[in-house]
């Protein structure tokens, strides 16, 4: 918290009550933020939100549709649970709205070197786009909403971002982007301090869906096309839940998340 607080807040932001937990090492902090909601649940009508887990490694790190995320020391390896707009027909996206927040908080960064553009690609991922070579995954997300009945009881977001670990085939870090500098900028706490200032915005802007539908759309990575049964699909927009639109010549699909 002493680097979240050194940071400050967002203009028009308030800061949230966080509550954390580290640790040094762990399967995955999403199983760990499951038991904390649970002991929460077990104890009183509603968890005490918002929280969340960093981990300076895990070892069962995944992402969507419970892919392996590679997640060595040097990284931020986060989940947190957020309060949201109750109904969340009306509420902003809530990959949407991460995504854009976390763009707004680390463009800025790259920008500091001339280095490289972000883009969101659909669903859940953050891309570096250098020019010439194709786009590298800098941080990946998984938000998921958690209700009852029709109602948002709060939003789970869990985020993997890339600073100074090494990193697989098809993705890069944030220290890749700034070869020559000091890192101890890029250190893990100063790194989460920026996501958990990012989720903060994300929350503050849950109420304003076509807003942050109109960000993320102009920052959609479009250079990609989607295979969809062996035809190209290009990404042409969002929808305010956060259903992609695709266009093939003159025909159009859209596609829901699925996380």
């Amino acid at each position: 918290m002493a680097e979240r607080r050194r940071i400050g807040p967002l203009p028009g932001v308030s800061p949230l009550p966080w509550r954390l937990r580290s640790r040094s090492v762990c399967a995955s902090t999403e199983w760990e933020l499951d038991r904390w909601l649970a002991a929460a649940a077990a104890s009183s009508s509603a968890p005490p939100l918002p929280l969340a887990v960093l981990a300076a490694q895990q070892r069962c790190g995944h992402g969507q549709q419970g892919r392996l995320w590679h997640s060595p020391p040097g990284g931020v390896w986060l989940s947190a649970a957020l309060p949201w707009p109750q109904q969340a027909a009306t509420a902003a996206a809530p990959a949407l709205a991460v995504a854009v927040a976390l763009v707004r908080e680390l463009q800025p960064l790259l920008d500091r070197w001339g280095a490289a553009r972000l883009a969101i690609k659909w669903p859940n991922d953050l891309m570096v786009c250098e020019g010439a070579p194709p786009p590298r995954k800098l941080a990946g997300l998984l938000p998921r909403l958690r209700l009852r009945g029709d109602r948002v009881r709060w939003v789970r977001v869990g985020v993997g971002l890339n600073g100074c670990n090494r990193v697989p085939a098809g993705a890069i870090s944030l220290a890749q982007l700034a070869p020559g500098r000091g890192h101890g900028w890029l250190s893990p706490p100063r790194l989460a301090a920026r996501v958990l200032r990012a989720l903060e915005e994300a929350a503050a802007r849950a109420v304003e869906a076509e807003a942050v539908r109109r960000d993320a759309e102009a920052l959609l990575l479009r250079e990609l096309p989607v295979w969809l049964e062996g035809e190209p699909w290009q990404p042409a927009g969002l929808a305010l839940d956060g259903r992609l639109r695709l266009v093939c010549g003159d025909r159009e699909r859209w596609l829901d998340r699925r996380f």
